[in-house]
Formats: structure tokens, sequence, C-alpha cells
């Protein structure tokens, strides 16, 4: 369940705290869309202010040490020029930012921000590779240790699974999916095994449990299934 009693009382204390600077607070993410999962979502928040002197963000201090005492990472701090000027290199983010959101208090500053689709196709395939290069090192340290193994699928396949997403985006389907969805449609255009997608969300869902699967397999059908849409990727941006 999003936890929508201290939400609520995160932006009590922000209001309070920041007074006039405050311009909004927004959810963004798997807990604005019906998607979230307490054990791995996070709950993510936008915080827009007027201006971001040393004086004004010491101000929103205590509340923001309140909201990460609940176990939440902080929020995002940032002013509307800012977003608006980040829109470019932050493309993957503040588009779905822009799409996947609720405004909890003041102006939805999101409605009308423009972001460029060139270098979203850039940041897309950057995203992909970073992540993958990490997975492989990750799967270095962990392997031979089966519960490792599990929490990394199950922990990176919410990230790889919003990439799959922006990769449709750049084939051109801008429908937005859920992430078993947008698994289904990308195996559709891209030729890949997407059965270990499947069987995480699954087991993340509490359909399944891992005792049901050889984490060996699935991790092989995973991170071929990771290369096979990194490389069409590419090929897409030839």
């Amino acid at each position: 369940m999003v936890p929508e009693k201290q939400i609520n009382e995160f932006v009590s204390r922000i209001r309070e705290q920041a007074g006039t600077n405050l311009q909004s607070v927004i959810l963004y993410g798997s807990a604005a869309t019906g998607e979230f999962h307490s054990d791995f979502s996070n709950v993510n928040l936008l915080c827009v202010l007027r201006e971001s002197s040393f004086t004004t963000l010491a101000a929103i201090v205590p509340a923001i040490k309140w909201w990460t005492k609940q176990k939440h990472h902080a929020p995002l701090v940032l002013t509307l020029e800012e977003i608006v000027r980040s829109a470019d290199v932050f493309s993957i983010e503040m588009l779905d930012i822009k799409r996947r959101h609720r405004v909890l208090y003041g102006d939805d500053v999101l409605s009308e921000l423009q972001v460029s689709m060139q270098f979203h196709r850039a940041q897309v395939e950057y995203e992909l590779r970073e992540k993958l290069i990490l997975l492989r090192q990750h799967l270095m340290a962990s392997a031979e240790n089966d519960k490792q193994m599990w929490d990394l699928l199950l922990r990176s396949v919410s990230s790889f699974s919003t990439l799959f997403r922006h990769a449709l985006i750049v084939l051109g389907d801008d429908q937005h999916k859920s992430k078993r969805d947008t698994i289904q449609a990308l195996s559709t255009r891209i030729k890949f095994d997407s059965s270990a997608f499947v069987q995480l969300f699954d087991i993340r869902e509490h359909k399944a449990e891992t005792k049901q699967f050889d984490v060996n397999d699935v991790f092989t059908r995973y991170l071929n299934g990771v290369q096979q849409v990194t490389a069409a990727v590419d090929t897409m941006l030839d």
C-alpha cells in the first residue's frame, strides 16, 4: 500500500517550513500509477521551490529529515527553471515524471514541460548500456550466492522495464503501459525471450516463489534479454 498518511504528513511539514517559497509538491513513479510494491518500490517526491539558496534549503531540512527517518529516499528539490533547463540531459526522468505524476500541493508545473526526443533517444541507449555493465559487475560479485542473485534480479527488473518502455517510445509506441505490457510489447517488436521478466514480476507480486525456479536459468534468460534489447536500441540509433 502507498503510505498516504506519511505522504500527507510530509506535505504538511514542508508547507509549514518552506512557506511561500514552496511552489508545488509532486508524487511521481509507481506510487502515482498504481504499480507500487512496498517490498521493492520507492515513494518518489519532487519539491519545487521558487528559489534554492542555502537559507531556503536549510529551512526545509527538518521536513526532509523526518521523511528519511520514515525509511524513504530524500525527495528531489528543484526550482522550476532547473526542471526546464535539465529536461535535455535528464530526458528519460523528466518525461516519466511529466507523464506519471500526481500533484499533492500547488501548481502542476509539469503540464507544459517540453522534453526533446532527440536527446531522449541517446539517453535510452546510454542508460541501457550503463545498467547492463552494472548488472554484469553485480553478477560477478553475487555469483554462487542464490539469495544475492535473486535480490539483484528482483531489484533491477523495475529499472530495466522502465528503460524498455522508453525503448518502445523510441520505436514510436508512445502508449502508457504497465511493466508487464511493456515487456510483452517490446518482445514482440524486438524478438527476445521475455519469460524471465514475467517470472520476476510474478515473484514480486507474490504470485510465485523463488523456490519454483532455478536462479541460474532465470538469470541466463534475463541477461540475454537485456543484452538483446540494448543491442537493438543501438541499431535503432544507427
